[in-house]
């Protein structure tokens, strides 16, 4: 079974993509995806050059990260852009590794971590999305809580950068509310592990 794995920002996914992991599931990581598409010498990288300038390159040839994300965070067209490039290049690295996991181990749970899913039209790719949920004050608190340097408006921009948490929830086969305790975090889980018939 292959299924989509999405939130919002700071909404927890990365803990609820380790539970799943710890039980066994494979994961397929966009984020990790997206590192790898622009090291040097990937085509991706070249087109992020060539549409934002030498600007947003570091010294030593990598993308300077903070330095791009502090101009598409601020202008949607940009944001756009870069999207443009990123996606489709994550999306056939990350087929890849889907087709060829699933081909080694047909019964495996496949969860492909995807941030932007809905975002960026793929619900239909999957046999069912998963979203974890955190109400929206949670989310802006947790958001400044693990970046300590974003004002208020960064964050809220971040936010709004991505489809409304409350959105993601009433589009998902299945919800995680990470709003409790890890523990509380884990049943739902586990019942969800059970619920799909997975050992």
């Amino acid at each position: 079974m292959k299924i989509g794995l999405t939130g919002g920002i700071a909404c927890g996914k990365s803990t609820v993509a380790a539970m799943l992991r710890q039980r066994g599931a494979m994961l397929v990581d966009a984020d990790q995806v997206a590192r790898e598409i622009v090291l040097p010498g990937e085509p991706a990288l070249s087109r992020v050059t060539a549409v934002f300038g030498q600007a947003v390159i570091n010294p030593d040839g990598t993308l300077n990260r903070a330095k791009l994300g502090g101009i598409v965070f601020a202008d949607k067209d940009k944001l756009r852009q870069l999207e443009g490039i990123l996606h489709p290049a994550i999306r056939e690295r990350m087929w890849a590794v889907i087709n060829a996991a699933e081909q080694e181990d047909p019964g495996r749970l496949i969860a492909a971590d995807i941030p932007l899913l809905y975002e960026t039209g793929q619900q239909d790719l999957y046999d069912g999305i998963l979203v974890v949920y955190i109400p929206r004050e949670l989310q802006l608190k947790r958001l400044q809580d693990r970046n300590p340097d974003l004002s208020e408006e960064q964050a809220k921009q971040r936010i709004d950068s991505q489809m409304d948490i409350d959105r993601k929830r009433e589009l998902a086969d299945w919800v995680i509310d990470n709003s409790g305790t890890l523990d509380q975090t884990e049943q739902q889980v586990d019942a969800l592990w059970t619920k799909w018939g997975l050992r």
